[in-house]
C-alpha cells in the first residue's frame, strides 16, 4: 500500500499540479476520522504520514496529570518519567497505537474522502486561474445548449452564456469558435461558475485593444462606449499624442481594424467618433454622421438642447431614435434634440410671451400710478 499510495500522490501532483501536502493533509484527517470508526476509540488521536515510505503511524496524544481520570486522553505523572524523566504536568506524549491491519481499513475508508479533497484542490486551481480573465476576454467553442444557457468550452471548464447576453443576430451552433467577454467568476459548492457574455460594452473594448496596439499600449484610450450588441456602438476616443488621430488609428488602414471587429461582431455598425473635454464638442461629436449647430446647456440637471439643420434631424435621431439614445448614453447627458426651424418658432414664441409678459407689467404699474 506504501509504494501504491506514494505512486499516486506522485501522479496526482505531476498529471494534475495538486501539490502532495494538500493530499497529505486530506488523508491525515481522513485516517483519523477511519481509526475513531473503525476501532471504536474517542481518544486524541493523530495520524502521520511518512513521505519517504509511504508508511502510515497513529498516535494517542495524552496530557501529563497529578490524578488520571480518563485514560484516553491523560497519563500520571510517575508513568511519564518511566518514559523521560524530563516530562512535566501540562506536557503532551504521544503513544503510538497503529493496528496492524490499519493499512488496509484506512485506504478503503479514507478513498472517498481523498477524492472529493482532490477534487476540491482542482476546482481551486481552476477558479484561481480563471479568476484572473475576469473583465478579459477568452476565445471558446460552442457546446450545447438548452432553454437557459448556452455553454462555451474554455478548455478546462464550461462557461455560461445566458439569452440576455447572446447578440440578437447571432445563431449558435455547436463546434462554432466564438470570443467571449468574461463578466463573473464564481466558487460555488459545485465548483467555478464563469459567466461571459457577447452584449458587454467590456468585449468592444477589448477587441479594439486587440485589433488597435496604439489602445492596447494606453496611446489612444477609450473614454467611453454605448452599445445595442448586434445592431450599433459608438466608441468614444481620446489620443495622448496630438501627432496621432485617434479615430483614424481605430479605423485603419482603409477600414480593416474597424471592420475586423464589425465581423466579429457579425454586422454590428461602429462609430467612432473622437471624445473632447469640452461638453459642447463632445455631444456634437457623439451625433455623428449629424451636423451639430449649436449646444445649449442646462446647468442645473447637466441636460442639453441640440440644434441641427432641418433636413439632418431624421439622422441625428436616427432610425427608431437609436442614434440620439447612443449619443446620450455616451455621454452621460440627456439630449433634446430640435430642428433649425422649431428652434426658431420656440424662441420666438418665448419672445412674445415675454414681451406679453411686459406690457402687462408696465399697464399694471401705470393703473398704480393714475390711482
Amino acid at each position: 500500500m506504501s509504494k501504491e499510495m506514494l505512486n499516486a500522490l506522485n501522479a496526482l501532483e505531476t498529471e494534475k499540479g495538486i501539490a502532495k501536502e494538500i493530499v497529505i493533509e486530506a488523508l491525515e484527517a481522513a485516517l483519523v476520522a477511519a481509526y475513531k470508526r473503525n476501532y471504536n476509540q474517542a481518544q486524541n488521536v493523530e495520524v502521520t504520514f511518512d513521505l519517504k515510505k509511504g508508511n502510515i503511524h497513529v498516535f494517542a496524544k495524552k496530557e501529563v496529570v497529578e490524578e488520571v481520570f480518563d485514560s484516553r486522553l491523560e497519563v500520571g505523572i510517575e508513568e511519564a518519567h518511566t518514559i523521560n524523566n524530563a516530562y512535566e504536568l501540562g506536557d503532551e506524549i504521544k503513544f503510538e497505537v497503529t493496528p496492524k491491519d490499519f493499512g488496509r481499513i484506512a485506504a478503503q475508508t479514507a478513498k472517498q474522502v481523498i477524492m472529493q479533497r482532490v477534487r476540491e484542490a482542482e476546482r481551486s486551481i481552476i477558479y484561481n486561474e480563471f479568476v484572473g480573465y475576469e473583465e478579459d476576454i477568452m476565445q471558446g467553442i460552442v457546446e450545447r445548449q438548452d432553454n437557459r444557457f448556452i455553454y462555451v468550452n474554455l478548455g478546462k471548464i464550461e462557461a455560461v452564456l445566458s439569452k440576455q447576453e447572446q447578440m440578437p443576430n447571432e445563431v449558435y451552433q455547436p463546434h462554432d469558435r466564438i470570443k467571449v467577454y468574461v463578466t463573473k467568476v464564481e466558487n460555488t459548492s459545485k465548483g467555478p461558475q464563469i459567466f461571459v457574455s457577447r452584449t458587454h460594452p467590456g468585449l468592444l473594448k477589448r477587441l479594439f485593444e486587440q485589433e488597435v496596439p496604439e489602445i492596447y499600449d494606453g496611446t489612444v484610450e477609450i473614454k467611453s462606449i454605448a452599445r445595442e450588441a448586434g445592431d450599433r456602438s459608438k466608441v468614444a476616443v481620446f489620443s495622448r499624442d496630438e501627432n496621432i488621430d485617434p479615430v483614424g488609428t481605430c479605423v485603419g488602414p482603409e477600414g480593416r481594424r474597424v471592420q475586423a471587429i464589425v465581423n466579429e461582431l457579425k454586422g454590428e455598425k461602429m462609430d467612432i467618433v473622437e471624445w473632447d473635454e469640452d461638453p459642447a464638442v463632445f455631444v456634437s461629436n457623439a451625433l455623428n454622421p449629424a451636423q451639430v449647430l449649436t449646444v445649449q446647456f442646462n446647468e442645473e440637471d447637466g441636460s442639453c438642447i441640440v440644434v441641427v439643420p432641418d433636413y439632418q434631424l431624421s439622422l441625428a435621431i436616427g432610425k427608431r431614435g437609436q442614434n440620439a439614445r447612443l449619443a446620450a448614453k455616451l455621454t452621460s447627458r440627456k439630449i433634446d434634440i430640435k430642428s433649425e426651424s422649431d428652434m426658431i418658432a420656440m424662441l420666438e414664441e418665448q419672445e412674445a410671451a415675454a414681451e406679453a409678459i411686459t406690457e402687462e407689467a408696465i399697464e399694471e404699474i401705470s393703473e398704480q400710478v393714475e390711482e
